[in-house]
């Protein structure tokens, strides 16, 4: 029976790993070697502004192990020279020494790991710092290709892991070899036969120590592996829960996340498992040794060759030697997970960014909001051009109107437009000047962006208007606020404009977002404003309401508006026309229903009888 459970445990992972997203086991859960000197070297130079510290809880380590090595010792001498003889006040001092270096230890040990964790605490704050700033100036191309989860994984797991490595005391392994040794040394100082006697143990635990490391580093790989497909899985079911809801799905979704909890349980029961043997291990061989030592002293005490005191301290030592070696699978699965953490944190900060501010920016006379796209292609990918040889020509203060079918290429006008990509042939110009060659901030601080999905940040609604801007003052808000029409439901609010806003805004309504989003654009004062179809997810009542705030709004400013409801850019002083990336027309809305073209097929399927929409379905799609 315990066969065929075990087996069905290790098959139905199998069945459900294709659930989940896929995880390159090479690239995010690899372990490296157990100590990399080329990663400690760069985690140094987060260190080194602590290097007092540092240093000074370094300086402990050997004091302490000196007090915690000398105090069997004093047993030796308190046995044979004072008790033997009954001196008390001999052993009376011996005492003092004793509590004294007891005490001692204990108070170097405290100073020693005060001080390591303090550096760790400052040191991996720094980093975090660091990986963050470095993430935000990383281009729009890279969060494309990697998944939000990893990155929040650089940021916390990762870091959280080197954080373990100095809370398990793994940067004391090297400490903890030196007082092995010293241990060694003293029994072989006080007696040579019996330190051989309670070292005759040392080859089979070497060859056990070499099992479990062996075993440990798949056993390990196997829990990062699987605990990775788990949290991915949730985060993909938390995500969509709705759905999994609506379509009745909790049941079949329960079953695929048992069975990889499953997958996860059985792998950490096996690290348990050779834990455990070790532990096992070394707790027989320690009692092995005390048994030998005992054994062949026995002998020695009778005849005077060896002294009572001098079997106590070797029974101390011996047991005080094992200790690091029972702590040895805690600290060598951290250090090997720590130095794999290390590695895939400096990838991250290894990562240049590709598109950044030139050293020597160029700046306009004026900021006017002239746009112009000079024979323009763009591909996100190798040459599959979305864009191709686009061309055309904004005045500063001209409403632009840009229309096409899906995946025309519309909305990437808008991220060449912010930099957020790069032009693959072209140019892109704001102000007679290469967006490349302008600084970054400089640029998008004179573009103002509404998107359909507005994004809104946990705070309140005042923080998500100014988005920290110290000169967006409260009069700039409710002014912004009421020419939008936001001002009549912020009132109503209970906080006003300090009610909390909830993650993502998920407390307010789409319609309440983007006017928020419409508040925040015009706090902003752009010189250019883009509107990627900002209306889309209004009701028709409050899309009136903002029509004059938007007459209102792009009054004196390049407007470039993005729109699939012709009704909203009528009025446009000019519309392009884009299909399957290229411009096929541009004019105004009278001048190209005249021309009946690729537009008036559009206008068609929205506003013609069924009968003609179905010919203009038709030849839109030509």
């Amino acid at each position: 029976m315990s066969r065929h459970v075990r087996r069905l445990s290790l098959v139905r992972p199998a069945q459900a790993v294709s659930a989940a997203p896929p995880i390159d086991p090479q690239q995010e859960e690899a372990l490296g070697k157990a100590y990399d000197s080329r990663l400690v070297r760069r985690l140094w130079t987060f260190i080194r502004p602590y290097r007092q510290l540092f240093w000074l809880s370094v300086v402990c380590l050997p004091v302490s192990s000196a007090l915690m090595l000398v105090q069997p010792y004093l047993l030796k001498l308190a046995i044979d020279r004072h008790v033997a003889v009954g001196d008390p006040h001999g052993l009376a001092t011996l005492g003092l020494l004793y509590i004294g270096a007891i005490v001692g230890e204990c108070g170097f040990f405290y100073v020693q790991y005060y001080l390591t964790m303090l550096v760790a605490q400052r040191t991996l704050a720094d980093l975090r710092v660091r990986v963050f700033a470095h993430v935000q100036s990383l281009p729009m191309s890279y969060f494309d290709r990697n998944p939000i989860g990893r990155l929040v994984t650089r940021l916390t797991s990762d870091v959280d892991v080197l954080n373990e490595m100095f809370a398990a005391g793994a940067m004391t392994i090297f400490m903890d070899v030196l007082t092995m040794a010293g241990i060694v040394v003293i029994m072989l100082s006080i007696n040579v036969r019996l330190a051989l006697v309670a070292l005759a143990v040392m080859p089979v635990m070497l060859v056990g120590i070499n099992y479990f490391r062996l075993a440990a580093r798949r056993t390990y790989r196997l829990i990062r592996e699987r605990i990775a497909r788990l949290n991915a899985y949730l985060q993909e079911a938390l995500s969509g829960m709705m759905i999994i809801q609506l379509f009745a799905r909790e049941r079949r979704c329960f079953e695929e996340f048992d069975a990889l909890n499953d997958a996860h349980r059985e792998a950490n029961h096996w690290s348990n498992v050779y834990e455990a043997a070790l532990f096992s291990m070394v707790e027989a061989l320690a009692s092995i040794a005390a048994a030998l030592m005992v054994w062949y002293a026995a002998g020695g005490i009778r005849s005077g060759i060896v002294a009572f005191g001098t079997l106590v301290a070797f029974i101390e030592y011996i047991q005080r030697f094992f200790i690091p070696i029972r702590e040895f699978s805690t600290k060598y699965a951290v250090m090997q997970s720590a130095m794999a953490s290390a590695e895939r944190v400096f990838q991250l900060l290894d990562t240049e960014p590709t598109i950044v501010s030139p050293r020597t920016p160029r700046l306009p006379r004026s900021t006017t909001g002239a746009i112009e796209f000079d024979h323009v292609w763009f591909a996100y990918r190798n040459e599959d051009y979305v864009l191709r040889d686009v061309s055309f020509r904004i005045e500063p203060g001209e409403k632009i109107a840009v229309v096409g079918a899906t995946g025309s290429g519309k909305t990437s006008l808008i991220k060449l437009l912010s930099r957020f990509y790069d032009v693959s042939r072209g140019h892109v110009r704001v102000d007679g000047i290469d967006v490349r060659e302008w600084d970054l901030s400089q640029l998008r601080r004179h573009i103002g962006v509404v998107l359909q999905d507005v994004f809104l940040f946990s705070g309140d609604v005042a923080s998500n208007i100014s988005l920290g801007r110290p000169e967006i003052t409260p009069a700039i808000m409710e002014e912004a606020a009421r020419r939008v029409n936001a001002w009549t439901f912020i009132r109503a609010l209970p906080g006003g404009f300090h009610e909390r806003v909830r993650e993502r805004g998920t407390n307010l309504s789409t319609g309440q977002r983007q006017l928020l989003a419409f508040a925040r654009a015009l706090a902003y004062d752009p010189t250019i404003l883009v509107l990627d179809e900002a209306t889309s997810s209004i009701d028709t009542e409050t899309e009136m309401l903002i029509q004059d705030a938007l007459t209102t709004l792009m009054r004196d400013r390049t407007s470039f508006v993005i729109a699939h409801r012709l009704s909203t850019i009528e009025h446009a002083d000019r519309i392009i026309v884009l299909h399957h990336g290229s411009v096929r027309e541009i004019g105004t809305h009278a001048e190209l229903i005249e021309a009946r073209g690729i537009y008036y097929r559009l206008y068609q399927l929205q506003y013609a009888l069924p009968a003609e929409t179905t010919g203009g379905a038709e030849a839109a799609r030509s």
